[in-house]
């Protein structure tokens, strides 16, 4: 049986070379999360629209598996170039409730650590297909599309 922290959440993390400010600054910008989320062929945002402030809604849309898809949040927590917390919720499950992604970036000479936590799943079911999917997008981006976007 697992514990309810474990049933939770999900925690990835992914390390690049590249200052703490430019990363924040690609998951901020509308235009640069669409490259920056995603892997092709598998889930391409192909909109972005956001009001970056706490409270602040945003929404994307695209494709995922071959369907169309919209994801929907509000912003919690933006403390530049530290952390950005919003609610994630998806319209492809119909089970789906809304959960919490956080980012949280380190900078340590010039390479920021991304450490992606996301929580607030209603059931071990529906944190298991978040882990079949490997819940972090930025996470699965092609090292092309991270230094396009870093650019």
């Amino acid at each position: 049986m697992s514990s309810p922290s474990t049933i939770d959440a999900i925690v990835q993390e992914i390390t690049i070379k590249a200052p703490a400010e430019r990363i924040f600054d690609a998951l901020i910008d509308p235009a640069a999360r669409i490259k920056w989320w995603g892997l092709k062929g598998r889930f391409e945002t192909t909109a972005m629209e956001s009001d970056l402030r706490p409270g602040g809604r945003w929404m994307m849309r695209g494709t995922g598996m071959g369907k169309p898809f919209k994801v929907v949040g509000v912003y919690r927590s933006i403390e530049r170039p530290r952390v950005l917390a919003f609610t994630w919720l998806p319209d492809w499950d119909e089970e789906a409730t809304e959960t919490l992604v956080r980012s949280d970036l380190h900078e340590h000479d010039g390479v920021t650590t991304v450490r992606l936590t996301h929580s607030g799943f209603a059931s071990e079911g529906s944190r298991a297909i978040k882990v079949g999917r490997k819940s972090c997008p930025g996470c699965r981006a092609t090292p092309r599309a991270k230094r396009s976007v870093l650019r």
